[in-house]
């Protein structure tokens, strides 16, 4: 199920809002030692999301301090990995565990291991970003595989599982975005599935992913690659494959059983960016054929036949009707 729950201190009575936090924090990950030089009049606001058995939350906070100590760790053990992905807005993190310090800004993120001592802060700058809380035993990872090297580390959200895994959370906790429960144990796999990634890549131990987890991460993998360069005429199921060194009947045979083909993934994309841009009223006296080339498409008859035969209408019947809907008056 994806369930959501919203806290805010401003709820709160002025004397009770850094209490009321200490607790949500208790009750959300684990017991922590919290500090903050702005206790007497503290604010945060985080919406917490569940997707099976992995939490998400995103939060802005005022600047303030989070230790799990070996007292607190006995006291409670959830047996969680943390993950942070610092958005903008927010002040660098300096963190530490096992010894390992790094100092973690916007676009970036780092991963704690609940059971072991660690410790997070901000100068005096707030905290925005998205939390991820996780059981370790879900991740398609064998418990063999050592986490030293890479908890408490500054990795990259802007690069490979980094970027991945950030764009999938940003988007999974976007207000706008409406996901059913019919959809939680998929997201929750690609969620793993992407979180094992990140992990492995970090360690260089991809080899340690489970077949079926290097598979999906793949086909996310590639995805993301069509999203970022559809807009090239040259991009097509060749380049798509020599991109990621395989060949093309294994990228074919990949997203068969995806239920689709790589060229009509390519062709969509383009046929999406080009009905926004088409719909776009700043874009008005941009001409057709100049979106379509924006787009990838090669040729402008080629496109006005693709679009034709998506949409039921030529580029310019369909940035006509979406301007009349604009300015019709609404009776």
């Amino acid at each position: 199920m994806l369930t959501e729950a919203v806290f805010r201190t401003d709820a709160l009575q002025r004397s009770d809002r850094f209490a009321g936090w200490q607790q949500c924090v208790n009750n959300v990950i684990a017991p922590m030692e919290i500090t903050s030089p702005h206790a007497d009049d503290f604010w945060a606001d985080h919406r917490l999301l569940r997707v099976e058995d992995t939490l998400l939350w995103p939060v802005r906070l005022q600047a303030s301090r989070y230790r799990r100590t070996p007292r607190l760790i006995r006291q409670s053990d959830p047996g969680l990995l943390h993950m942070t992905l610092v958005r903008p807005g927010s002040g660098a993190l300096h963190v530490e565990q096992g010894g390992l310090r790094s100092t973690v800004e916007t676009h970036d993120l780092y991963v704690l291991d609940m059971s072991r001592p660690c410790d997070v802060r901000t100068a005096d700058e707030p905290i925005v970003g998205v939390g991820v809380d996780l059981p370790r035993s879900l991740l398609p990872l064998p418990a063999s595989v050592p986490l030293d090297d890479v908890l408490g580390r500054r990795l990259s959200g802007r690069h490979g599982f980094g970027a991945l895994l950030t764009h999938f959370v940003t988007h999974l906790v976007d207000p706008a975005d409406v996901y059913g429960p019919a959809d939680a144990a998929r997201l929750h796999r690609v969620l793993l599935d992407l979180a094992a990634g990140l992990l492995a890549g970090g360690l260089d131990r991809e080899t340690a992913l489970s077949p079926e987890a290097r598979t999906r991460n793949l086909v996310l993998t590639i995805r993301s690659f069509i999203g970022g360069n559809f807009h090239d005429p040259r991009l097509t199921p060749a380049a798509v494959a020599a991109a990621h060194h395989i060949s093309t009947r294994h990228l074919h045979r990949l997203f068969q059983q995806e239920g689709t083909t790589v060229a009509a993934l390519i062709r969509n994309r383009r046929l999406e960016r080009a009905r926004r841009d088409l719909a776009d009223p700043r874009l008005l006296d941009t001409p057709v054929q100049t979106i379509a080339a924006r787009c990838g498409f090669r040729a402008p008859a080629h496109f006005s036949r693709v679009f034709r035969a998506a949409q039921g209408m030529s580029p310019s019947d369909y940035r006509h009707a979406r301007f009349r809907e604009r300015t019709e008056p609404v009776r």
